[in-house]
């Protein structure tokens, strides 16, 4: 085993000076889980033995549940918003108030004991209340029990049954699932749309099938010689499924989710991943997939590896890439992903997925608060990859995210990045907000520090909080100690602000042997400048102009160009005139040549000689 956390609140102590502040903490969940599902009806029976540990100071009275598969019925919220959002996903609309009783999705709980006493609870759409019979104090722990039962409802969105390439079951948010506390409080947040965050801990969770459905998802299985399945081992003897039903058992150790799909007609293939992880392939007997599937098997083990060696090490022993859901969505050492695409449309999808196993399940924020942290930061990553190991060979691989928030930043219609998931006016504004915008805060903050402490700043993040639950300041910060800046600016008007950027070459004046030039701001946020000048022998020039506020000045991001490092800019200043006195003609000059900086109007950061 890579990682196995055997005291998270040990480690939470230890590494206390890394987090949000030097008391830092987290709770931990740890499951026991047993389902029995009926395939005909799409029905199935739980019980839930859950270990709560309460690393808090604070003294708890009342816990919360997620019943995720009661937002897949008519009238719930998840139906509603979607009915009366400007923009309805195309995938929803009001697909969910067409549901029969048979169709919808419910989790009930019909018992719920505290210690073994039972405890009151109510239940608001998808939450549950639970009034403690005994508080949790600090430090404590206590055993809750659960016993429930579901439906599985059609499936709409990530979850369900039947999808729409014949998937039997996707079950994700299949369970109740104890809401997540931290230092900011409960965050029992109703399932509408978008996003998740949950509480690390150990699952141990035993699904009984029919018997000829295949099952994948988190955790490793610990009887594969019962199961078969394609996860018997060399030398092990499996007999053919029997009628009946088969019972697997999954372990998975420091994690904040369980997920798993099946099928009847899964293939199920293993490919080698790097350092000793193995890769799972689940997707349906069909003829026209078929070639896709296979050749995508050594391109998921070169992203991963890719991103061991920008990020850190996967540490898992497993990942599974399951043919499911609405789309791509990640869970815990796997993703569901539709599976019927273009094949350079199915590797994108398993990048981006794989890519959230490290910005999500390993860098565990609070994406209801912080999506763009994990959206953002997911999107820059697997850009990076896929023009790396598909040999895509762009110049900027992001220019798309680019381009999306260029659009959103002059629609009048932008809201800042702080903005609840679930409280944007638009699909639309939620998706170049968490994705674009989230990935040019990262790009651009390569153009503010320089590409290499940027690359440095990705994996001390990753070393410093792994198994945490980072938050934006603690990312910032972790930026600020690999380059020695001051970078809060930044993250306040990136992530907190609508406020945009907007540089200009304002005059350019030829005064015998020298040139004066004069270069103004015009947008709210401020940020450094390089100007590239061209001379008319040929050469090439790079003035760079720190910002003040930063109190730094980042490396020569190109060695081989002569770069003038200029006295620094203050912001309040709305103008900055510097001369050029090598007697040299200029013939062009273009302030940011890498278009790294998120500029709204470059037409104003270009000038030649007319």
């Amino acid at each position: 085993m890579k990682h196995v956390l055997t005291s998270l609140f040990f480690i939470a102590v230890f590494f206390s000076a890394f987090a949000q502040n030097s008391s830092y903490w987290q709770q931990e969940a740890d499951y026991k889980m047993n389902v029995d599902v009926d395939v005909k009806n799409f029905q199935y029976k739980g019980t839930q033995e859950l270990k709560y540990t309460n690393n808090s100071p604070d003294t708890l009275n009342k816990v919360f549940y997620h019943l995720y598969f009661n937002a897949f019925q008519p009238g719930s919220e998840m139906d509603v918003r979607s009915r009366t959002i400007a923009d309805p996903d195309s995938r929803v609309m009001d697909r969910i108030s067409k549901l029969s009783p048979s169709e919808i999705g419910y989790i009930k709980p019909t018992l719920f004991t505290q210690n073994g006493v039972a405890a009151n609870y109510t239940i608001k759409g998808t939450v549950m209340q639970v009034l403690l019979n005994k508080p949790i104090l600090p430090g404590e722990s206590t055993v809750f029990n659960m016993n429930w039962d579901a439906q599985v409802p059609l499936q709409i969105r990530r979850s369900g049954r039947d999808s729409s390439e014949g998937v039997a079951l996707t079950m994700t948010q299949w369970y109740p699932k104890i809401a997540e506390y931290d230092f900011e409080g409960w965050h029992a947040d109703p399932y509408i749309a978008r996003e998740f965050y949950s509480v690390w801990g150990d699952y141990d969770v035993t699904i009984t099938i029919d018997a000829d459905y295949t099952i994948g998802g988190t955790g490793y299985l610990q009887n594969p010689a019962e199961v078969g399945h394609g996860y018997t081992l060399p030398g092990q003897k499996w007999m053919k499924p029997k009628k009946g039903k088969y019972t697997w058992r999954f372990l998975a150790p420091d994690v904040h989710d369980f997920a798993w799909a099946a099928d009847d007609e899964y293939i199920h293939d293993t490919y080698p991943g790097p350092n000793g992880v193995t890769l799972h392939f689940f997707y349906k007997n069909d003829p026209e997939i078929a070639e896709n599937w296979k050749n995508l098997q050594p391109k998921t083990a070169a992203l991963m590896e890719f991103f061991n060696e920008q990020i850190g090490e996967y540490p898992y022993e497993q990942y599974s890439v399951i043919q499911g859901g609405d789309g791509g969505m990640e869970y815990a050492m796997s993703t569901m992903i539709t599976g019927k695409r273009e094949f350079g449309s199915l590797v994108g999808v398993t990048a981006h997925e794989l890519a959230h196993s490290w910005f999500q399940f390993v860098l565990a924020t609070n994406e209801s608060k912080h999506e763009w942290m994990d959206e953002g930061f997911t999107s820059y990553i697997s850009d990076e990859a896929m023009n790396y190991v598909m040999e895509e060979n762009k110049p900027n691989p992001h220019a798309g995210s680019y381009r999306s928030y260029f659009y959103m930043a002059t629609s009048g219609a932008e809201q800042p990045l702080s903005t609840h998931a679930d409280r944007y006016a638009s699909n639309r504004s939620y998706g170049i907000n968490a994705y674009s915008k989230g990935s040019v805060f990262i790009t651009q903050l390569g153009y503010v520090i320089g590409p290499e402490n940027l690359a440095k700043t990705l994996k001390r993040y990753y070393s410093d909080f792994k198994f945490k639950h980072p938050t934006p300041n603690d990312f910032i910060r972790t930026a600020e100690k690999v380059s020695g800046f001051e970078l809060d600016w930044y993250l306040t008007d990136w992530t907190q602000t609508t406020n945009t950027i907007d540089y200009g070459i304002k005059a350019v004046e030829s005064e015998g042997e020298s040139t004066k030039i004069t270069l103004e701001r015009i947008g709210l946020m401020p940020m450094p400048i390089d100007l590239y000048v061209t001379y008319e022998d040929g050469s090439q020039e790079l003035f760079y102009i720190p910002l003040r506020m930063m109190w730094g000045e980042k490396p020569n991001p190109f060695t081989d160009l002569n770069r003038t490092v200029l006295a620094d800019w203050a912001w309040a200043y709305p103008t900055y005139t510097f001369e050029i006195k090598n007697g040299k003609k200029v013939k062009n000059m273009m302030i940011d040549a890498t278009r790294r900086m998120a500029d709204i109007n470059p037409e104003n950061n270009l000038w030649e000689v007319k």
